[in-house]
């Protein structure tokens, strides 16, 4: 067993000169890992493809792309250091292109973090896909936030109706929430690409504005 690195990182996707706004990708994982996420990680291999998708996406916008690369794999109990990683990315894009809103964009365990942190003053809201989201998450952190989820009816990974129960329970203290059912798919992102692709870069543009 490799221990976990020492700092999460970020990695930028389509270099914009003066963003006028930003999107944090959140990358899945696994509910208890130790293990360190590395560029061989499927799950963060499938958000850098997102990512460089936004990025292409949103280059005329003026929108900046990060990733996040965690620090270890696994939530592991009460998400803290998932979500210490993910706290630490915003504040990172807030010091590297400055003060504008930022959109979370998050995959399974990814879409969890991204609720946790929803609250940074930065964040308009959440987009999240396939998310994982237990009947008893918190929806504290997207009071005054948009919450923008998708899932499909095929995932054996993480439950559709959770994450639709989460949107109507978020609804009381969110600013807008939606769902959308994709149909027949599963949980990867691999089953009808341009369809997730599609409604996250139509969400992110919401967000942002």
């Amino acid at each position: 067993m490799t221990a976990p690195a020492l700092h999460p990182s970020l990695t930028e996707h389509d270099s914009v000169a003066s963003p006028v706004a930003a999107v944090l990708v959140l990358h899945g994982g696994k509910d208890r890992s130790p293990d360190p996420v590395t560029g061989r990680s499927l799950s963060w291999q499938r958000a850098a493809v997102l990512g460089r998708t936004l990025g292409r996406g949103l280059h005329e916008d003026g929108v900046a792309v990060r990733l996040l690369r965690y620090r270890s794999v696994g939530w592991n109990g009460d998400g803290a250091d998932r979500i210490a990683d993910a706290r630490w990315a915003l504040d990172r894009i807030v010091a590297e292109v400055g003060d504008v809103p930022v959109a979370l964009l998050g995959h399974s365990m990814g879409g969890r973090t991204a609720c946790h942190v929803a609250d940074h003053r930065s964040v308009r809201g959440v987009v999240a896909l396939a998310p994982w989201l237990p009947p008893s998450e918190s929806v504290a952190a997207l009071t005054g936030k948009e919450l923008h989820a998708a899932h499909g009816r095929r995932d054996r990974i993480t439950r559709a109706r959770d994450t639709r129960a989460y949107v109507e329970r978020a609804a009381a203290v969110a600013s807008a929430t939606s769902f959308t059912d994709m149909g027949e798919r599963g949980h990867y992102l691999l089953s009808g690409i341009q369809a997730w692709n599609a409604f996250a870069l139509d969400r992110v543009r919401r967000l942002l504005g």
